[in-house]
């Protein structure tokens, strides 16, 4: 069983910038793509971001999109959503999660999930 936690989340101000960080239980490089969602209130979980098992490629909400970075340290099986030019829309709380094939856009192809950290950008 695969566990992630997420770090990282808090308050900022339009135009800052936050490092999420998702935690794996055991070593993830080359068996899981990890993906970052979030869910606003009142609103479906959206993908955000996605990077391959391997850390070669990654994927970008087109509303995020040369705002958010991703990355993988497979020392310390963590992947990293780097979120700066924060906007008050990018407020929700943000989850990772794991599946052993490639990138998908959808929730429902994520096996594994973290707890969620709440991102809140607001003067």
């Amino acid at each position: 069983q695969l566990q992630l936690v997420e770090s990282g989340g808090g308050l900022v101000q339009p135009g800052g910038s936050l490092r999420l960080s998702c935690a794996t239980s055991k070593f993830t490089s080359g068996y899981y793509v990890i993906g970052w969602f979030r869910q606003a209130p009142g609103k479906e979980r959206e993908g955000v971001s996605c990077i391959s098992s391997s850390g070669g490629s990654a994927n970008f909400a087109d509303s995020v999109k040369g705002r958010f970075t991703i990355s993988r340290d497979n020392a310390k099986n963590t992947v990293y959503l780097q979120m700066n030019s924060l906007k008050p829309e990018d407020t929700a709380v943000y989850y990772c999660a794991a599946r052993r094939t490639g990138c998908s856009p959808s929730s429902f192809a994520y096996d594994y999930w973290g707890q969620g950290t709440q991102v809140t950008v607001s003067s």
